[in-house]
């Protein structure tokens, strides 16, 4: 029987930094909120930080979809949930939601291809076999 499909979940304040002159946040800012949270996903995954940078074999991204939905704002406390999607033998896809934490609302829906890259060559490499077993 396939383990639980692997999640997680990152709660971010909106910065300055995140927000254009409108005090409205900019694109690249829900996805450095979505690779944060990848980032923790992954780990749970088996690819902490340690684990990658002594097999130098990463996740790399291949394609980003990403729906706007609604704006968040300077001040705007978002949960960032993220959780495996899909598996095939040479790439997988994660897929996010990201809500505004006081009221519920949807701001933004993607998903992220990924494909696993054996360094420094910049080979790619199939997924753990284990990954099917587990989560297919």
């Amino acid at each position: 029987m396939p383990d639980a499909i692997p999640t997680f979940e990152t709660r971010e304040e909106v910065m300055f930094f995140d927000t254009d002159c409108g005090q409205v946040v900019h694109n690249i800012a829900y996805l450095r909120m979505i690779e944060t949270c990848r980032t923790r996903l992954a780990a749970k995954m088996g690819m902490d930080l340690r684990a990658m940078s002594e097999t130098h074999l990463y996740p790399v991204v291949t394609r980003t979809e990403i729906d706007y939905k609604r704006p968040a704002r300077l001040g705007d406390w978002l949960i960032i949930r993220g959780r495996l999607d899909e598996i095939s033998r040479a790439r997988f896809w994660c897929a996010f939601e990201m809500t505004r934490e006081s009221d519920g609302a949807l701001l933004v829906a993607a998903r992220q291809a990924l494909a696993l890259v054996q360094m420094p060559e910049g080979k790619p490499a199939r997924l753990p076999a284990e990954w099917a077993v587990r989560w297919g």
